[in-house]
């Protein structure tokens, strides 16, 4: 059994010495599942207990992700279509793709001198870097959005285009697809590969779940910053004039999120063992079938 966790191993440790009292074949048949389990099943539950605290970082990531479809969208005023500053976040995973396969991890392996190169939590662990230097950049670009629009006379008219080119939020995008191509790939495969073989879709369900829990704590946190800031009669951060809103306030609150949540995410990954495949014990097995398949 593993070391981690040893409380659950209770669970498959059977009480007095009932092989000696009726023999081991006659425990096995009348195992009472819901009072001892097999040690694979404790075993699986100590992988899906290991990698919870991993999961919770995700959630973080959610939140800032949720930003690129709401504020990053509302506040781009320009003369095309508001989403189609998206495509430049798309372009940029299209692009990096072929380079994170062909450039970086052969590069890793040679400095590394694995042959993985990357590990999944090293991978995972650039991309949420990348979130918080991502959310940094979009605050410098929306103080610079509320500069053009107060040296311009547009604070109250929310609804005139802000002389300042759409380019401006072409880094923000760039730097967040980017970041998906660590982050998200990383976490797809990690969970995929970390959870016990059979319970794979679970793995895949966390995954998704990470980010439906953060595009939720989006809006509590929004709700939150709206209360607190209005507090005492001050004016709020998030109002109904966009250009009245304090965004690049609330932008450096997420960007400090990112951080802890980066640092957070650190310390969890240096303690964390990965999944052992005991490759010898299927060697046989395959030996014996390899040798019926390919007679000599």
């Amino acid at each position: 059994m593993s070391t981690l966790y040893r409380c659950l191993d209770k669970a498959a440790t059977p009480e007095g010495n009932p092989v000696l009292e009726y023999g081991l074949k006659s425990l096995t048949n009348n195992r009472n599942p819901w009072r001892l389990c097999t040690v694979t099943q404790v075993e699986e539950v100590k992988l899906i207990i290991r990698i919870l605290p991993l999961w919770l970082t995700t959630i973080v990531y959610g939140l800032v992700l949720s930003q690129t479809l709401t504020f990053f969208v509302q506040s781009s005023l320009f003369t095309i279509p508001f989403a189609s500053v998206l495509a430049f976040s798309y372009v940029a995973v299209l692009v990096m793709l072929p380079i994170y396969e062909w450039i970086i991890v052969p590069l890793s392996r040679w400095c590394t001198s694995s042959g993985h190169g990357l590990t999944l939590l090293q991978r995972i662990g650039i991309g949420l870097l990348l979130s918080v230097f991502t959310m940094i950049i979009a605050t410098l670009v929306e103080r610079r959005r509320l500069d053009v629009a107060e040296d311009y006379g547009l604070l109250d008219d929310p609804t005139t285009t802000i002389p300042m080119s759409v380019f401006w939020l072409v880094p923000q995008y760039i730097l967040f697809g980017i970041s998906d191509v660590f982050a998200l790939v990383g976490q797809q495969e990690f969970f995929y590969d970390q959870v016990p073989d059979n319970m794979r879709s679970i793995g895949m369900a966390l995954y998704l779940c990470g980010y439906g829990v953060g595009s939720y704590l989006s809006s509590a946190v929004i709700s939150l910053v709206e209360v607190i800031t209005s507090a005492g009669g001050n004016s709020s951060w998030i109002v109904s004039n966009l250009n009245r809103c304090r965004l690049d306030y609330y932008y450096y609150l997420l960007a400090a999120l990112s951080a802890l949540n980066f640092g957070a995410f650190v310390a969890l990954a240096l303690s964390y063992t990965y999944k052992t495949v005991h490759v010898k014990r299927l060697q046989p097995y395959v030996s014996a079938h390899q040798s019926q398949l390919h007679p000599v």
